[in-house]
């Protein structure tokens, strides 16, 4: 269970994850070994995952994001969202109610890339049908929770 504390910390973690433990004591009025104890616990809890810089894709050369709806053959579901986890390209998969059995969010250099990428996914035994959305202008992309 969270308290006062743990939700303060995790919220400055938050605004910016390279505060020292000693910053984020001053900011707190408590001690730096309290900090440090109860960021460790947070992380040993697993409610604090890693620490991860804020790269611009475009500025690593991945130009387009697209998200794709996948519909998989019955029992299958988890198969396909393993084999699709695993390239790098995609940041996110979902199960999701609806239409479509799961969607992923992927990002890659070019429209080819896309492309050839959405026929290796098609080529999955179990993966019956694909819809493909390619994000135009990112409004609000948002990695951090809200505490």
């Amino acid at each position: 269970m969270l308290d006062d504390l743990d939700r303060q910390i995790l919220r400055l973690l938050s605004k910016n994850a390279r505060f020292s433990f000693r910053e984020l004591a001053v900011k707190l009025g408590v001690s730096t070994s309290t900090v440090s104890a109860r960021v460790k616990r947070l992380e040993e809890a697993h409610l604090v995952r890693g620490y991860l810089p804020d790269i611009d894709p475009r500025a690593v050369g991945l130009e387009l994001t697209a998200i794709i709806g996948l519909r998989i053959a019955h029992g299958k579901l988890l198969d396909v969202q393993r084999a699709v986890a695993r390239d790098e390209r995609v940041f996110a998969v979902y199960d999701t109610t609806g239409e479509w059995d799961s969607f992923m969010v992927a990002r890659f250099k070019s429209v080819r890339d896309l492309d050839s990428f959405v026929k290796r996914v098609l080529a999955l035994p179990d993966v019956e049908r694909t819809n493909t959305s390619v994000v135009l202008n990112t409004v609000k992309e948002e990695l951090r929770v809200t505490v």
